[in-house]
């Protein structure tokens, strides 16, 4: 057979410890096996985001179940991600689910209590936490709690925010839509949508009731939550944006969220989703939480990838670190990634460049904090606008209508048989091996994973470079983020001097005496 590639051969040793035979052997499609439950190496610290109802269907309805998860533990864990977030797993009237009736059930057409319990199990065996979406900013208003609080007499009904005498009905949320909506002769805030109205956090038995939920589902064994909305507990209209009123009982709230979580599990792992647009008004989140979304940075590295320049990338990196540990005091925490569920799916954004789509991708697994990835961006799934064209069905076999294919919604982005596990899985040169790579390396290098972050100065604006220091190891990232090949001194006064090729994504780069040779479209880690 032809001499593997580098990224082949890496990609195939990994593959190697979940099967048997040679390290150059056929891949698995994915399906579970009891010899991917351990492995030697230390977690690599990436999370993956999974849409269930879209995800693998193990009972032939259509739809994706919590069973299909834990049938596919195995494929995550030979891609190497150490973590998974599970998008809403409770009953909701909606497809999305982000409108709950129920806080501590489970969507029927996912499976029950006990399905969740076994995947958590088969999970944390494989060295996989599991957290879930916490939508606690809102309920349905199909919930019960909102149905009683229709009555003014219900003491439900101050669990929800209602229109006075002299509310401008007119008003326009911080989301941008209608704040008030009908609800007979009364009207009540909800800023997403009329079917999602908002609860009522000024009032206590809402909050010690949503402290009772988290509570209940960290003793089922979850290990933590990502906060859905987590900016709009008050920041509810267009005139709340920029309050610092509203930002302190933000705040106030999920320190008091945080410390009746602890009673139950201290080390529960909170990120929030706060879609503010500049570092620093991300910052104050990090004291009750652990990380927020860098919505910021995935704007950046997307177009950093796609402009083919570092657009100063490293500085304004460097920037935003210093903000958030002036604002915590910390180690260097993040949530760094590049779309989710609500964006348009990465390689639309990059006009369905592959290259660019890599880059993207090597930016993004050599970052500081626990990446972030969705599900099917590791095959190049694309997606646009409307929202359902984000969340369609995973890909498992190159046959479109394979079993365990979810089929609730038709697809629409034009992917064909190539972008699946299986084809992927047997094309050393495909995307999928190449985050597997990228993800892998941050198990390995340790100072990818746990390391600071230091600007190392780029020799142009194609390249984008930056030192990460661990506690063992300190290492030089370089990515030529461009189709040429480009050189960098590595001789650099008052920088230290690398000489060691540790990694690279593909072959052909070189260090000649003090310079660094890089080939198109690459990225190498340096020791």
């Amino acid at each position: 057979m032809p001499k593997l590639s580098f990224l082949a051969c890496t990609v195939a040793t990994v593959l190697a410890l979940l099967s048997p035979g040679s390290a150059c052997s056929q891949p698995d499609t994915g399906q579970s096996s009891p010899a991917a439950m351990t492995s030697p190496q230390a977690p690599s610290n990436v999370w993956y985001e999974i849409f269930v109802r879209s995800f693998y269907d193990t009972n032939g309805d259509g739809i994706g179940d919590l069973n299909g998860v834990t049938a596919k533990l195995d494929y995550l864990k030979s891609l190497g991600v150490s973590g998974i977030w599970l998008m809403p797993v409770n009953p909701s009237p909606s497809y999305h689910g982000y409108d709950i009736t129920d806080y501590d059930g489970i969507n029927p057409q996912y499976g029950n209590l006990a399905d969740f319990r076994r995947l958590l199990d088969e999970a944390h065996k494989r060295g996989i936490k599991v957290i879930i979406d916490m939508v606690i900013n809102h309920s349905s208003n199909e919930h019960p709690w909102f149905k009683a609080a229709r009555d003014p007499h219900s003491p439900y009904h101050d669990w929800y925010s209602w229109a006075g005498k002299y509310t401008d009905l007119d008003t326009l949320s911080a989301t941008g839509v209608t704040a008030w909506h009908a609800a007979g002769a009364q009207n009540y805030l909800g800023i997403f949508a009329p079917t999602m109205p908002d609860l009522n956090y000024d009032n206590p038995a809402v909050r010690a009731a949503m402290i009772k939920v988290g509570q209940f589902w960290l003793k089922q064994g979850v290990d933590g939550f990502r906060l859905d909305a987590a900016q709009h507990i008050y920041d509810n209209l267009q005139s709340d944006m920029d309050d610092p009123v509203v930002l302190a009982k933000n705040l106030a709230w999920w320190n008091e969220y945080r410390h009746g979580l602890d009673a139950v599990n201290p080390h529960a792992y909170l990120v929030g989703e706060v879609t503010r647009p500049v570092a620093t008004e991300l910052a104050p989140y990090f004291k009750p939480l652990d990380a927020v979304f860098n919505f910021p940075l995935a704007v950046q590295l997307i177009a950093a990838a796609k402009d083919e320049r570092n657009l100063d990338l490293a500085t304004t990196l460097a920037h935003t670190y210093a903000s958030y540990r002036a604002a915590d005091g910390d180690q260097l925490r993040d949530a760094p990634f590049l779309s989710n569920h609500d964006q348009e799916r990465v390689m639309s954004q990059l006009g369905d460049n592959p290259q660019h789509m890599r880059m993207a991708a090597a930016m993004l697994l050599t970052l500081p904090g626990e990446p972030y990835i969705y599900y099917g961006e590791e095959l190049g799934m694309r997606g646009r606008k409307p929202d359902e064209a984000l969340r369609e069905p995973m890909r498992w076999q190159r046959a479109p209508h394979a079993q365990g294919t979810t089929t609730w919604e038709p697809s629409t982005s034009g992917d064909g048989p190539a972008v699946s596990v299986e084809a992927e899985q047997a094309d050393p040169h495909s995307l999928l091996r190449y985050y597997t790579m990228l993800i892998h390396w941050r198990s390995e290098v340790g100072a990818l994973r746990d390391g600071g972050f230091r600007v190392y100065p780029e020799a142009n604006d194609h390249l984008v470079a930056w030192q990460r220091t661990g506690a063992r190891d300190t290492v030089l990232v370089v990515h030529n983020l461009s189709g040429q090949s480009q050189s960098m001194p590595l001789d650099v006064p008052g920088e230290p001097h690398f000489r060691k090729l540790l990694r690279q994504t593909g072959s052909g780069a070189e260090i000649r005496g003090a310079m660094l040779e890089l080939p198109p479209y690459s990225s190498v880690i340096l020791q």
